[in-house]
Formats: structure tokens, sequence, C-alpha cells
């Protein structure tokens, strides 16, 4: 997708609100999702073990169940420092690589909304649609909610009114670019997630359910470092006893509260439009 500008005058969500010197290096596509390198920094101290084997198959399995559960409904948390955070609600559909759903900034308590938005007075900077696949994202100014799932809302608007861009570094874009690219058509190689550094750090217990908390496997080419987090991933997985991924957390440098990614399941009545991504 190609840059450009939003139709109503208004701006998009800030491609990095944070300096510029902080940047998250990313290269696409290793096991498990983990886009081959992000440098991780945390002060976190957790007990942890490298994975069984009965864990590493549920690990791999994870990329493959979303593929199989497309279209997935996700939510999306990203800080963005300085009390800017962007939170996204989708749909992702792991067959055909793309994404649609809504997107929300929102600021300190008593920040201004940007003027000609609707919702909230206290913190909400801007909001609309967004749709996103391998190569960028598209965003689209809010339009008055007439009560339509955001995926109709975002075929009726043509072509020209989205404003596409490239991926940037910074925290929303990254996690847009890491969600899509989880899914995937076979399982991973159990073997190659473990000897690749994947470790089990505890048991959690989300919305009812047993989830085991694994540091991804570290990047192409990284070895366990002697700092507090024994070189881990930046990437956390939650996943449960079926091989499940309920959930994936991503440290970025410079930030203290990592990428929330989540995944909700299978959402029937999700049709993805065709027009942001349509070649005509």
């Amino acid at each position: 997708m190609k840059r450009g500008k939003r139709p109503d005058g208004g701006r998009a969500p800030r491609r990095a609100f944070w300096p510029r010197t902080l940047i998250a290096v990313m290269a696409c596509g290793v096991v498990i999702g983990g886009l081959t390198a992000w440098r991780a920094f945390s002060t976190d101290t957790v007990t942890d073990r490298p994975v069984t084997t009965e864990e590493a198959s549920r690990l791999a399995l994870s990329r493959l169940g979303l593929y199989q559960a497309s279209p997935v409904a996700v939510r999306l948390t990203a800080a963005e420092g300085g009390d800017v955070v962007v939170r996204v609600r989708g749909v992702v559909d792991y067959r055909n690589h793309r994404a649609v759903g809504r997107y929300q900034v929102s600021g300190a308590s008593g920040a201004s909304p940007r003027p000609g938005t609707q919702g909230p007075s206290s913190g909400q900077l801007d909001q609309g649609l967004i749709v996103w696949d391998g190569g960028g994202l598209g965003l689209a100014p809010a339009h008055q909610d007439d009560g339509s799932p955001f995926w109709e809302q975002a075929e009726r608007i043509p072509r020209s009114g989205w404003s596409a861009r490239s991926y940037t570094s910074d925290p929303l874009d990254a996690g847009l670019q890491l969600m899509i690219g989880l899914g995937a058509d076979r399982p991973d190689n159990p073997l190659l997630l473990a000897q690749s550094g994947a470790r089990w750090l505890a048991r959690e217990r989300v919305d009812g359910r047993d989830h085991d908390r694994f540091a991804g496997p570290r990047a192409r080419g990284a070895a366990p470092g002697p700092g507090s987090d024994g070189g881990r991933s930046p990437l956390t997985y939650w996943v449960d006893g079926d091989g499940g991924l309920r959930r994936v957390t991503m440290r970025m440098p410079g930030l203290g509260v990592p990428t929330t990614l989540e995944f909700l399941g299978h959402d029937s009545r999700a049709r993805l439009p065709e027009a942001p991504w349509a070649t005509r």
C-alpha cells in the first residue's frame, strides 16, 4: 500500500508517538510468527524452563489453529508513549491475509478529541476504520455509526476513500504486521521450536480456561544473553491445552507496556470487504 493523506483533512493515528531513535528492527518470516528480530529489552524475572515435547507440539499447532478458524475476531492494544494508546477491534482472514476493523486513539485524561469526530470528549484523539494486509494498512475517517458491522461500513467506502501507507516501526504497525502474519496453513516444526529457545513460563487462567504462557523462539542467529530476561524472545504466547492461541504480547524497546494481541475465535458473521484490496 502507498502512503497517502486522509481524504477529510483529518489526521490518521500518528506513525510514531515515541522518539524516532527507538526503532524496533523488523524482518519477516520465522517459526511461530516471530518476525525474525525485535531486540528485547525487559526487566522481568521469571522462573522458566525449556518446553517439553508435548508443549512444543501444542505451540507448533497454534498458527494452524488461527488459519483453520478464519475469519478470527481480534483485539489489539498498542501503547505509543506519552499516555497515547491505540485500540483496534477487528477480524482477520488468515486464508487470504487481510483484515478489517475499527480503531480508536485515546490519550491522557482531559485531552481534547480531534474536531469533527464523534464520541467521548475525555481522552479520545481519533477514531475510524482500518484495513491491513501483508504490505501495509489503510485508514478511513469515522462516519456516524449506523449500527452495521465495521466490515459492512468498510465495504461502502470506495477505494479512493482509503488513506494507505506502508508499515512503519511504531508499536501499532508492528502489532498489525505481527497479527496478520501469525496464521499458517501447516503446523510449525516442534523440534525446531524447542531448539530455538521456546520456554515455558507459567500456567494462567484466561476466560475460565487454562493456558500455558510461553516465551517464543529466539530470533535466528540469536543466542541466550546475560541480561535479566536470559535473551528470551520479545514475543510471549498464551496457548491452551488444544493448541489454541488466545493471546500474544510483544515487548518494544523503550516502552514499558507491551503491545497485546488477543484472538477471540471464529466469527461466522464476518464478511471481509473486497474494496480496499481490489485491483480494479
